[in-house]
């Protein structure tokens, strides 16, 4: 037990060399997804699949991206962060290699659909469990830094896309890209584990040996179990029955510890949940659809398109690099700013569903590019922040799950949406939509729970014997006191 005891978070140190190694994993890997539409969406369309096809590849993409949260928890908990995450990028390096040779769109469901997919689903919890073991304080910058390494990438991949294209053709650039994830080993490689709590193989052989004390106590009672097989009575037959639904429920309490399923008792988890989940969902199909809105219904070249693509990307880093400073500082908890980032995009991507001139567009491209910045930092750290250390990598899954279910749902509907009217200005406001949703359920919740605490503080501070200071009588007591 003295191996399990905690010991103080560093709040720097080498975990600050872990955020640049967590950078590196996220410029070379999370910025793939920022330029689907712009590799994939020639090649598609000269195989005549159309945005329901590509919609199909992204939404199996998130939804094998998330659903490893069905086992992530417990592979954390298992593994080191490091050796999760260089599997993620091996496996994001092999599902891009697939794709170069792809010639029918089931080629890219496996490649980026799954390995893409489950690769970066690896890759997002474990590093945020690397960043979060060495910093308390100093997390929500931490985590800033280390996404600003997702942000640079979206800067200039799309221009490294551009230059392959145009040279190299269509294979090449795919296996380019495939190289440049690989390179998140080495970042992986820097994920060193602190020697504390989160030493999380001791840990599980502590369960392990627990498991086998339990068992040693209860050898006598299973040898009479074994002796009473030989007679053959009604009340033996419900005696081994009762045993065996003994051990299912074991087995179901050890499957709802693993995985932390006792946090889905909880509304107020429910409701972060599903609302981050929605969100995600939207920027998902506004990422795939934003290039080929700009190429198709605005009419801009493969250039102006990157431009507009870069400027998102640049807003983005900038913001990611100085929200965190600012929100630590004036003590704004990460719901309400993720809350704040989706008012914003909503507005930002409204404006830009109507806009047709290049200043407009780039204009609300850089406010679409600092508002995501909002829901981007503050995912994780809202869920950080809501459940236990101990029931952190649980509650990280459960939220991968819940994106992985709406994006394969809702988001293929988005898809439907835009081939059925032909329409990508359409397609974008029933993303927003699915925004509008969010902003209605959580700020009402919010409110309320801002209100509610703000009166439980002040009954805090009142003289004993007093418990509501909103009567005159209780006041002039107070006033006489």
């Amino acid at each position: 037990m003295a191996d399990l005891a905690p010991t103080m978070v560093p709040d720097g140190g080498w975990g600050w060399v872990v955020v640049a190694a967590v950078a590196l994993i996220n410029m070379t890997n999370q910025s793939i997804l920022s330029v689907f539409g712009f590799l994939f969406g020639g090649q598609l369309k000269s195989m005549n699949q159309e945005t329901f096809t590509a919609a199909l590849i992204t939404n199996l993409n998130s939804f094998a991206l998330n659903f490893s949260g069905l086992f992530i928890g417990p592979a954390i908990k298992s593994f080191k962060p490091r050796n999760v995450a260089a599997i993620g990028c091996v496996m994001v390096s092999f599902g891009m290699f697939i794709c170069s040779f792809a010639t029918e769109a089931w080629h890219f469901i496996i490649g980026y659909s799954f390995f893409v997919g489950m690769g970066l689903g690896l890759i997002s919890p474990s590093t945020f469990m690397a960043i979060n073991s060495y910093f308390s304080s100093k997390r929500g910058r931490a985590v800033g830094l280390s996404l600003a390494g997702a942000g640079l990438g979206q800067v200039f991949i799309p221009h490294v896309v551009r230059f392959f294209l145009d040279n190299y053709g269509f294979r090449i650039a795919v296996l380019a890209m495939s190289l440049l994830s690989l390179t998140g080993i080495f970042g992986a490689l820097l994920l060193k584990p602190l020697k504390t709590v989160h030493n999380n193989r001791q840990h599980m052989q502590h369960l392990l040996n627990t498991d086998v004390e339990k068992n040693k106590a209860q050898i006598p009672l299973k040898i009479e179990i074994i002796k009473a097989t030989t007679q053959i009575e009604p009340k033996e037959v419900n005696k081994e029955k009762t045993t065996g639904q003994k051990l299912c429920s074991k087995i179901c309490h050890r499957l709802v510890q693993a995985m932390d399923l006792e946090l889905l008792c909880d509304p107020v988890f429910w409701s972060i949940i599903m609302g981050m989940a929605l969100v995600y969902t939207s920027t998902i199909n506004f990422t795939m659809l934003f290039p080929n809105f700009l190429q198709y219904s605005v009419g801009f070249s493969s250039s102006r398109t990157t431009t507009c693509m870069s400027a998102i990307a640049g807003a983005d880093i900038v913001c990611r690099l100085l929200l965190p400073c600012i929100t630590d500082k004036l003590k704004i908890s990460y719901r309400v700013i993720f809350l704040l980032g989706t008012v914003g995009l909503l507005v930002s991507r409204a404006a830009l569903a109507e806009s047709t001139d290049m200043t407009t567009i780039i204009m609300m491209s850089i406010f679409t590019g600092m508002t995501k910045s909002a829901t981007v930092l503050n995912n994780n750290l809202t869920i950080s922040s809501y459940c236990s250390s101990d029931k952190l990598a649980g509650g990280l899954g459960l939220n991968m799950i819940s994106k992985g279910i709406i994006v394969i749902t809702i988001g293929q509907l988005l898809g439907w949406i835009r081939d059925y009217t032909d329409s990508y200005i359409l397609c974008l406001h029933a993303q927003n939509v699915l925004l509008l949703i969010v902003v209605l359920l959580w700020t009402p919740e919010i409110f309320y729970r801002w209100r509610k605490q703000r009166k439980a503080d002040k009954r805090n501070k009142l003289p004993i014997g007093v418990t509501d200071p909103a009567t005159p009588e209780e006041l002039a007591n107070i006033n006489k006191c």
